[in-house]
């Protein structure tokens, strides 16, 4: 039997719970301001990169603020968690990956045989972003992967986790790890 959350008080009839440790990665994270973005289409990771990298100047430029101030997390989930993978897995499984998240090369019109986004990732990523790859999102993809290939799912599915970009953190959904960040203080905003 496994408790994820313990009662540890009350205050003002507010219920308290004890954190779960499988998130303790967000608290990690150096900064004090502490900033989320949920994205769940490859359109909305792509303005969540934008934005992301405009929270980080305007802080230095208004505030004058260095990247370690700044906590900052992308959640990839749904269609934008392929965006999580390394170009070695767009290599392999792009056409895969195009045909379930419908999007395509805006250079090619073509499926990506690279991470599109991985020159204003990598830039976000030397800055201290993190990702969050939601872990459902990515069994999907890998059951759609391995039924066309012809071979097992949790090989598909381990190749991907094992091939995600640096700072990524394999979450069990998408959508809980939005939660979390909000329970340990990150201000969300939607990606789209």
């Amino acid at each position: 039997m496994s408790v994820k959350m313990r009662k540890i008080g009350e205050v003002h009839s507010l219920t308290i719970y004890a954190a779960d440790v499988e998130d303790d990665w967000l608290d990690r994270i150096p900064g004090v301001h502490r900033f989320v973005f949920d994205t769940t289409t490859p359109e909305g990771f792509s303005d969540a990169l934008l934005f992301a990298n405009n929270y980080f100047t305007a802080n230095r430029n208004g505030y004058g603020l260095s990247d370690p101030d700044l906590a900052v997390v992308i959640v990839a989930r749904h269609s934008s968690t392929p965006f999580a993978y390394t170009d070695a897995m767009w290599a392999k499984h792009g056409s895969m990956l195009a045909l379930r998240t419908g999007f395509v090369d805006p250079a090619t019109k073509q499926p990506p045989v690279v991470n599109v986004h991985r020159a204003r990732l990598d830039g976000l990523i030397k800055r201290g972003v993190h990702l969050a790859v939601c872990q459902m999102a990515t069994r999907n993809h890998a059951g759609i992967i391995a039924k066309a290939a012809g071979t097992e799912t949790d090989s598909v599915y381990n190749e991907l986790v094992a091939n995600l970009v640096s700072n990524a953190h394999m979450v069990p959904a998408g959508i809980v790890a939005v939660n979390r960040a909000q329970e340990r203080g990150y201000s969300f905003v939607v990606g789209g």
